[in-house]
């Protein structure tokens, strides 16, 4: 970072310190991962100097036949890795690619039927708060109450009571298989669109760990950077006959020019996850997951639905007396980093919460296992019970840090 460093000293100080604290510690928030360094070098080169308005043959600049190729090969990929007929990596975020998903399918103020926040969806699939919860209808499903798990009697009942344009399913917080043929055969019954967001177990679906919904559900949405380990951004999926109307809800639709050394960086992240070494990856992450599940009911938490399935736990703090916004900081304390999380039932704020979101995707990046995620889930165990034990914390950061070495971020 000679370059940085000279024209902008404070900036290259904040990257260096950003750098130390992913070396130094272990990040286990779900939604999180680490990129290889041929992702970071496609994200910081000279692509990001044009504009490329349109789609590969059809631009509105000259100059992108470069640009074209590389968006080319990302579609190419990502088609490839999903067996999607037709794949747009132009949205700039998960948000966004669910976003064109509705203005293609919705006029507004048509329904929609969703998950709950509060139980596992996401922003975007409803929340009053988000611009989907302003331009749309929503009517919301969530978890049973005793397996807090989905039941898809209850969404079909639902669906056939509140008669919806789509049914949006997937999660940002759910820590079981999602049935996205059950969820399609619903729509199908009703005649609406069914959307299915990926964006946390795209990786996994990717790899044949997890149920697929491209070619199943009509639309599926993603991220490029959580399982799939690539730059922050969104990309869509669908059959060949829904093609045009979400590339014009992209584009000109809802963006102008996309970003294309993101979109460049996309193509390296889907090359890499074509290797068979992917699959094997995702397959340590659920194991990591499901050994870090086991080592937490061992120190007698609350796991939400009593496990996981994919690569995330979601803890209930409750029988604890504490928030998660206090777990979440204590840990933070020790080099360990979570999410507060809101979990089935929540009684208190988003800001605080009664639960904790872990997850293994950056951990299992840096080459971590079973063994590892047994004195972590030791760890959080711990602390959480003892917020307050400075000395205990102070040294379970030092434990942290010298793990931590042992499975250097982007190794020489």
């Amino acid at each position: 970072m000679s370059n940085l460093a000279t024209t902008d000293p404070e900036i290259a100080h904040i990257i260096r310190k950003e750098m130390e604290r992913q070396r130094d510690g272990l990040e286990l928030i779900a939604s999180e991962n680490m990129v290889s360094r041929a992702v970071l070098e496609a994200m910081g080169s000279v692509m990001t100097n044009k504009y490329a308005e349109g789609y590969p043959g059809k631009r509105y600049y000259g100059g992108c036949e470069f640009h074209d190729m590389a968006e080319n090969l990302a579609r190419d990929r990502l088609k490839e890795l999903f067996g999607a007929q037709h794949a747009n990596v132009q949205p700039h975020s998960g948000t966004q690619a669910n976003m064109a998903v509705y203005f293609a399918t919705m006029k507004l103020g048509e329904l929609m039927l969703s998950m709950k926040l509060s139980q596992g969806g996401h922003l975007s699939h409803g929340s009053p708060v988000s611009f989907t919860g302003q331009f749309y209808r929503v009517a919301q499903y969530g978890v049973d109450p005793e397996s807090e798990t989905l039941d898809y009697g209850v969404v079909d009942e639902m669906a056939r009571k509140e008669k919806p344009a789509i049914i949006v399913c997937g999660a940002s917080a759910y820590p079981r298989i999602i049935d996205f043929k059950a969820f399609q055969e619903i729509a199908d019954s009703v005649d609406a669109y069914c959307m299915a967001d990926i964006a946390h177990i795209a990786g996994l679906v990717a790899s044949g760990i997890h149920p697929t919904s491209v070619g199943v559900t009509d639309f599926t949405t993603t991220t490029t950077h959580k399982t799939l380990r690539g730059p922050r951004g969104g990309a869509i999926m669908c059959n060949s006959e829904y093609a045009q109307i979400i590339d014009k809800a992209v584009f000109p639709g809802m963006q102008g020019g996309p970003l294309m050394h993101t979109i460049t960086a996309k193509a390296v992240c889907f090359k890499e996850a074509l290797q068979p070494s992917f699959k094997d990856y995702n397959r340590q992450i659920v194991k990591n997951a499901k050994a870090l599940a086991e080592t937490l009911l061992e120190m007698n938490l609350r796991l939400v639905s009593g496990g996981t399935d994919n690569h995330l736990i979601l803890l209930d703090l409750n029988n604890l007396g504490i928030t998660g916004l206090e777990a979440e900081q204590a840990l933070g304390r020790a080099h360990i980093t979570v999410n507060k999380n809101t979990i089935p039932n929540e009684q208190r704020s988003p800001f605080v919460t009664s639960g904790l979101r872990v997850g293994t995707p950056a951990v299992t990046s840096r080459g971590m296992k079973e063994e590892e995620m047994h004195q972590i889930g030791e760890w959080i165990g711990m602390i959480v019970r003892d917020i307050h034990n400075d000395a205990l914390i102070k040294k379970i950061g030092r434990d942290v840090t010298l793990m931590s070495s042992k499975f250097p971020l982007y190794p020489e």
